[in-house]
């Protein structure tokens, strides 16, 4: 009887192993062999400490050199026009990840709700879909070698479609029919690997509101694919909300297995007379694989056993709610992080410790467990009783502050506010800026980390983060931008920076998470209220406008991103504790215009990537996400200028929403996508002013001034010049000063032709 099951595991390593030795062969100082080599290390050692956990369904295929959905994209062929040039495989796999020096690269944005990237794939009638599966027959045996028989994980073709971009087909699911067959080909070849392979397809798209077309389509792709090959087990796994729609029609084909979670996804509860009728096993998503807070294992086991009383054990395995991708390595490095706030928090590999206790109470009983077992149940226990009672997390003051917020708009509508502000701020027409950060070099970093470990003292560390924003200020003013930033030099991350000086929040020293690629953060970790005890920014931003008689912008990070891209206390509501983040940055703005601060950008670059992925849940998040961004700005007078940023969202279905937050400018990323998020600005007759990114930062190449001065033209196609700003698609901080001055001199010499 199988017991346990992981969906995905960590790829980046337990010390970001993969991201060094990724940017070591980008950056030429070493070999592709030292990359495989590295892989190769990282994949034994997630194997093994899923054997040592007893997991009995671990994972190939869920390792990527950069995303899986591109590995998907190579396996099936799924190569833009673009790209077909390139001969070499590593060379056309990182160039779709980041472009070359005469290609653009392919789009990213969030996967689903969460905060990873994958690169989009790109479905054209020029395809000829073509079947590579050396990567996942290469790792099957890698997987075999090393001692264990493993599942592969794949994409799901519904969900791969769907989350795709349609280059010329009217409607991108006209892919499918071309694209199935390819699946087809890849289950014929798979089971000639073993006597009997499992695969997982993941299908989390129907974690959404999906059509009955996608549905048909769901139901078709599976038995197509279940009558292939007798000798594979199919199990469909979908998380991060309920599938209820989608379960209805899986138990109607031939695959083996369900995978449901029921951390985010409640309502999957609804299915499980479906799963019964059917005969399926249920993999039962009960360990939360997207936060970091320790499980209540007699909580989860209990919830088993009430699934058991309509479902035999023997058809249920206990599985983590989603992929431990979102969550970070282990809590091994963690010798700093508070005692009592540790023994709440359980990140990858504790999670597999989890899954094994509550696995064997869940079928064999507390007698059955091993003194190591019992000794983790006991642990659970007081961590969760402990941190109920804890004094950490519980301030009256700020609770009671929460309940008396009266304010919210600004004292002037926009209207008339922007004739204060262009009358004070004299700008140009198409203003420069950047978005905020400049390159965090190696000296920067060990700057940092020096003052940390106390290794120099506060005015040395001082002294060079002045000497930073000195040189910023310099190249700016040479390059001849119209407003400046002071290059975030004292800053890790725009959530971390803020949140370590604020209460309610604690680090860890080793928890990162994948971004994208060779990119990760660090996610704070939100356990208790939030106040801001001392001004967090002032110092800084007064010291780099001193510097420049231009306009300096205050850079903030607003509080919804802080709430998104922090592992968020789960014993409250979200909408409180944004609101106890809002009044904190509240509290900064203020202190900002008081000290002569004209422009403050409060970013909400992952203000999209929160919404809910039920509609009937997005009115709730739309309510309390505006609100606290206004509570936020509300205090900023009317000559105060207020920016906001905004990342990788299809502006479409929140562009009321974006008005309804009343930012004076906001900038967004459109470099990748051309002028297709724009034209939503100007079909609802947005009047509030527009910086659309005109060149990509998350690629090495840097654009030619042509290349820039066409985009411009393109987005005056779009906008009158007197609502739009020119700069680069996002913040610097992960590229090179020899890829950001000359890019941002073309910048700046491209807009000085529409002037």
């Amino acid at each position: 009887m199988a017991k346990n099951w992981v969906i995905g595991f960590p790829r980046i390593g337990e010390q970001r192993e993969l991201k060094k030795a990724l940017e070591s062969y980008w950056a030429g100082k070493s070999s592709f062999e030292e990359v495989e080599k590295t892989a190769k290390l990282l994949k034994n050692r997630h194997w093994q400490y899923q054997k040592d956990n007893e997991i009995e369904f671990i994972s190939c295929n869920d390792f990527s050199l950069y995303d899986n959905m591109l590995d998907m994209s190579i396996v099936i062929g799924a190569i833009p026009k673009r790209f077909r040039y390139i001969e070499d495989e590593k060379e056309l796999y990182f160039s779709m990840a980041r472009g070359n020096k005469s290609t653009t690269a392919m789009s990213m944005t969030k996967w689903l709700n969460t905060n990873y990237h994958y690169i989009v794939p790109e479905l054209s009638k020029e395809d000829s879909y073509k079947l590579n599966i050396k990567k996942i027959k290469d790792e099957y045996l890698e997987a075999k070698e090393f001692g264990i028989k493993p599942k592969i994980n794949l994409v799901g073709i519904v969900t791969y479609i769907a989350l795709s971009k349609a280059i010329d087909f009217e409607d991108k699911f006209q892919a499918f029919d071309r694209i199935l067959p390819v699946y087809e080909e890849l289950i014929k070849e798979i089971s000639k690997l073993d006597e009997e392979v499992v695969i997982q397809f993941d299908e989390p798209y129907f974690a959404k509101d999906v059509s009955s077309k996608e549905l048909s389509l769901l139901k078709l792709a599976y038995d197509r694919l279940s009558a292939v090959s007798k000798s594979i087990k199919i199990a469909v796994v979908t998380y991060f909300e309920h599938s209820v729609e989608a379960t209805k029609v899986l138990v109607n084909t031939d695959i083996w297995a369900i995978g449901l979670d029921f951390v985010y996804g409640e309502k999957n509860i609804q299915s499980i007379d479906d799963i019964v009728k059917s005969s399926k096993v249920l993999i039962a998503g009960v360990i939360d694989g997207r936060n970091i807070w320790v499980s209540d294992i007699e909580k989860k086991v209990a919830f088993l056993n009430e699934i058991a009383n309509k479902i035999d054990k023997k058809s249920i395995i206990v599985s983590t709610s989603c992929s431990l991708l979102h969550v970070p390595f282990t809590l091994k490095y963690e010798q700093k992080l508070d005692i009592e706030i540790k023994s709440w928090i359980a990140f990858a590999v504790e999670k597999l410790a989890e899954l094994k206790v509550t696995a064997n109470l869940f079928f064999d009983g507390e007698k059955a467990l091993n003194p190591q077992d019992r000794e983790l149940l006991s642990a659970n226990k007081r961590a969760i009783h402990f941190r109920t009672i804890s004094k950490k997390i519980h301030n009256e003051d700020v609770k009671k502050r929460v309940k008396r917020v009266d304010f919210i708009d600004r004292e002037l509508p926009f209207e008339e506010r922007i004739k204060i502000q262009k009358e004070t701020l004299s700008l140009p027409v198409l203003p420069t800026t950047t978005i905020g950060s400049f390159p965090q070099t190696p000296e920067l970093r060990k700057l940092r980390r020096d003052f940390k470990n106390k290794n120099i003292s506060k005015g040395e560390y001082e002294k060079g983060i002045k000497e930073y924003i000195d040189e910023c200020v310099a190249f700016q003013e040479e390059c001849g931008l119209d407003v400046l930033v002071h290059g975030e030099p004292e800053r890790n991350d725009m959530v971390e920076y803020f949140g370590e000086m604020l209460e309610g929040f604690a680090f860890s020293q080793n928890g990162w998470v994948q971004s994208y690629g060779s990119r990760c953060v660090k996610p704070p970790l939100l356990f208790g209220d939030v106040s801001r005890p001392r001004a967090m920014s002032v110092d800084w931003i007064t010291y780099a406008q001193s510097k420049t008689k231009k306009p300096m912008k205050g850079m903030l990070t607003g509080p919804v991103t802080m709430l998104n891209w922090s592992f968020v206390r789960d014993d409250q509501s979200r909408d409180i504790t944004v609101r106890q983040i809002a009044l904190a940055i509240a509290d900064e703005i203020d202190d900002l215009q008081k000290a002569g601060i004209k422009i403050v950008q409060v970013d909400e670059a992952a203000f999209k990537e929160g919404y809910p992925l039920r509609k009937s849940d997005i009115p709730f998040y739309e309510k309390w996400a505006v609100e606290s961004f206004k509570i936020s700005t509300s205090v900023a007078k009317s000559e105060t200028q207020i920016h906001t940023h905004m990342c990788y969202s299809d502006f479409n279905d929140i562009i009321d929403t974006i008005e309804a937050m009343d930012a004076d400018v906001i900038t967004i990323e459109t470099s990748r996508s051309g002028n297709r998020l724009l034209k939503v600005f100007k079909r609802v007759g947005y009047k509030k002013e527009i910086g659309p990114g005109v060149y990509d930062i998350h690629s090495p190449r840097i654009p030619s001034v042509d290349e820039i001065k066409a985009q411009i033209s393109k987005l005056l196609e779009v906008l009158p010049r007197e609502q739009l700003w020119i700069n680069p698609d996002c913040g610097l901080k992960t590229r090179k000063w020899d890829e950001v001055k000359p890019s941002l001199k073309n910048m700046v010499e491209a807009v000085k032709s529409f002037r």
